[in-house]
């Protein structure tokens, strides 16, 4: 196992330059860059669809010779000033010579300064941080705490009453979003038409450094607990299902006719002998649940509570071309997530010794 861990360290490295690589070529090539941006913005036009720039806004007539091809948006626009933009944006040099900076300075974990907050990518990553670590592992607390119990008494109960109703309400829960959740339950229960019984926005209260530790403690569950149901309702309901289905496989199985007839309790036969092979399947998906929760899946319970966390971040970066914050947060999402799959096979061993990914490569 330790030959395979450290191959796959070493693999992460040629991993994390491909992805960038990609990614780098791929935004500098589309349309609609910070210098068209800020051009946008200084000739009185919007962004069409953010993949072009509108003709130009001026009432006078420009000189043919006066216009610039390059960026759309800049005709009747000082030659000077546009070359200031490019150098403020770092678009004075050539494509390959940023390519090659990027890389260096990511190498060193320099991911640069924001275009237009004027703060370094590292300070926003870390400011934004706790709001997305708080709602991702507090969620994927809950999911599992609740899904895999309920998934193993739909297992054991399976065609019951039981089974019957709580699939119907698993239904629901999967089919309706998370940001809907968030609206219901601010209408219910935070100033909405009923109940005023908790905060509509931040992770925490102005006062909160007033407060003393127990004070800081409520008030934080206070403040999470609504986003949180709301990212845990519908993703507690996919794992139930799976948990559910792989102990119904696992049951089928001829060991388990052997340890009954054994004369196993039934507790030992469903937690020392179906638990173990039943849980593969869902540790497996646990690394990209994860990453979702984390990065992507709570940017619009994020807008609705007013979190201002890691997914909201990328998302503004992204319409805004504020490219050191969109290289800046792939970079870090991509690197946690090569470490988190990587965690998920070491998992897998602590879950079932029996698996040996070595023996498997070879």
């Amino acid at each position: 196992m330790t030959r395979y861990i450290l191959k796959r360290l070493l693999l992460i490295g040629p991993t994390l330059v491909g992805i960038i690589t990609m990614n780098f070529f791929i935004v500098q090539l589309a349309p609609g860059g910070p210098v068209d941006q800020m051009l946008a913005q200084m000739t009185g036009e919007a962004m069409a669809a953010t993949s072009r720039i509108a003709g130009a806004a001026a009432n006078t007539p420009v000189p043919l010779q006066e216009r610039s091809t390059q960026f759309p948006g800049a005709e009747g626009i000082d030659p000077e000033l546009i070359a200031a933009l490019e150098k403020q944006f770092g678009f004075d040099r050539p494509l390959h010579e940023r390519y090659f900076q990027m890389l260096w300075d990511y190498l060193r974990f320099e991911l640069g300064e924001s275009y237009y907050q004027n703060r370094p990518v590292v300070d926003l990553l870390v400011e934004r941080f706790p709001v997305s670590i708080s709602l991702g592992l507090w969620s994927m607390l809950l999911s599992y705490s609740i899904a895999i119990p309920l998934g193993v008494a739909k297992a054991v109960r399976d065609g019951s009453r039981f089974d019957v109703w709580t699939s119907a309400a698993i239904i629901v829960g999967y089919a309706t979003p998370g940001f809907l959740f968030a609206v219901l339950l601010i209408v219910l229960f935070a100033g909405g038409t009923f109940l005023d019984l908790f905060p509509l926005r931040g992770l925490v209260s102005q006062n909160f450094n007033e407060l003393s530790l127990f004070g800081k403690i409520t008030d934080y569950l206070w403040h999470i607990t609504l986003p949180v149901i709301s990212l845990t309702i519908g993703s507690f309901a996919t794992l139930s299902m799976l948990t559910k289905n792989a102990f119904l496989e696992e049951l089928s199985k001829q060991f388990v006719l052997t340890a009954r007839s054994k004369g196993l309790d039934e507790p030992r036969v469903l937690y020392g002998h179906v638990f173990r092979n039943a849980m593969l399947i869902v540790v497996a998906g646990f690394p990209a649940a994860l990453i979702g929760v984390l990065f992507t899946g709570a940017l619009l319970v994020e807008v609705i509570f007013s979190l201002e966390g890691l997914g909201l971040l990328g998302f503004e970066a992204t319409l805004t071309r504020d490219y050191p914050i969109m290289f800046g947060t792939l970079y870090i999402f991509t690197l946690v997530g090569l470490l988190l799959h990587l965690l998920g096979d070491i998992v897998y061993t602590l879950v079932d010794p029996r698996i040996d990914f070595e023996t498997r490569e070879a």
